[in-house]
């Protein structure tokens, strides 16, 4: 039997729900995304927590290598190529200077900030930050950076993501690109780029993970899983968002496109 709850992120929903696990005794607890992974090992010290989605475990202390899993936890990173990410907006868009927003709270906006720091060092490009604690909070964020930008990019954080509409609103209006390191949050339209890791794979590994701890294999034991064959990721396009910002993209990467996203629909490939 499979108990599946949301949290919304809410990280006293996310207490609640692992104490609920522990008090029904579940034989493996699965833990999407940061905060809730973290809820979950705080709750079990005996009982397998398998992570899922979490960008930097090591960050976030649910082990202390990538090498191996630690004590009762292991599990996947949905880690992106950041670096590759702002050097491809830069070829296709000519950007000078770049936005990030991020939840300061959160361990995995944190520490991929380091990368966007050195992807933009790389490119020679400015980098704009902006920091938010709640998902509320994102609208004013994106008003108060669209006009000193020349496009925003995001990594997978939970947070901005579950706010992403108002995001999407502001710099729609303003005629500005967004990369978004989240293909699936961006399906309906909105980024004009879009590249990261399919998530369905990403479920199946993290099955496999929980198929082996049931099979009576140590967590300890377990290196992180990382994503790291081209089949295992996505690249979308969206033609809409780059007429409105007077943007062509290079026939060589709509070639390589999993998703076209034009005249408000969406085309797999």
């Amino acid at each position: 039997m499979i108990d599946l709850q949301n949290a919304n992120g809410d990280m006293n929903t996310a207490a609640q729900i692992a104490n609920k696990f522990k008090r029904d005794k579940v034989n493996v607890a699965v833990g999407i995304a940061t905060p809730i992974a973290q809820a979950l090992a705080n709750v079990f010290k005996d009982v397998p927590v398998v992570f899922s989605a979490v960008t930097d475990p090591v960050g976030a202390k649910l082990v202390s290598s990538l090498a191996n899993g630690a004590g009762n936890v292991a599990g996947l990173s949905d880690a992106i190529p950041t670096v590759d990410h702002i050097a491809l907006f830069k070829e296709i868009v000519g950007i000078k200077t770049l936005g990030y927003i991020y939840t300061s709270s959160e361990a995995n906006s944190i520490s991929a900030m380091a990368l966007v720091e050195e992807g933009c060092k790389k490119a020679g490009i400015q980098l704009v930050t902006q920091a938010i604690t709640t998902s509320a909070e994102l609208r004013q964020a994106a008003e108060s950076i669209v006009n000193r930008v020349d496009g925003v990019y995001l990594t997978t954080d939970n947070t901005v993501f579950s706010a992403l509409p108002s995001l999407i609103q502001v710099f729609g209006a303003a005629k500005k690109p967004i990369f978004s390191g989240d293909v699936t949050a961006v399906t309906g339209g909105g980024a004009m780029i879009a590249s990261g890791f399919n998530y369905y794979k990403a479920g199946l590994a993290t099955g496999n993970i929980v198929a082996d701890i049931l099979q009576g294999k140590k967590p300890a034991d377990i290196p992180v899983k990382f994503l790291t064959d081209p089949s295992e990721s996505d690249l979308l396009f969206d033609l809409d968002v780059a007429r409105a910002c007077g943007i062509t993209i290079p026939e060589k990467y709509l070639a390589q496109a999993t998703h076209i996203f034009e005249n408000g629909k969406l085309t797999e490939k």
